[in-house]
């Protein structure tokens, strides 16, 4: 929740995993998505490739603004991904 009582803010993420690739997805709560992705129920791809290090986030205002940036964010190449957090 953001400090707007009862607004939900939306956050694009960027995972590194244990075998250094990167992971980007959205999610409105960023410590339940974490905790998902460790667990192994977050998305397909995480499955079997952590222990994850969060290595970037962004708040977006809404879903369809986080969803745009996550494409973003996708198609960007490693290089250009690694300077958005180094």
């Amino acid at each position: 929740m953001s400090d707007e009582e009862g607004v939900a803010h939306w956050i694009v993420y960027m995972l590194e995993c244990a075998d250094k690739t990167l992971y980007t997805g959205i999610t409105n709560d960023l410590d339940r998505r974490l905790a998902e992705h460790a667990a192994g129920k977050g998305a397909k791809y995480t499955k079997g490739r952590g222990p994850f290090r969060l290595v970037y986030s962004e708040t977006c205002e809404d879903r369809a603004e986080a969803s745009r940036r996550e494409t973003a964010i996708k198609v960007l190449d490693r290089g250009k991904k690694l300077q958005l957090y180094s």
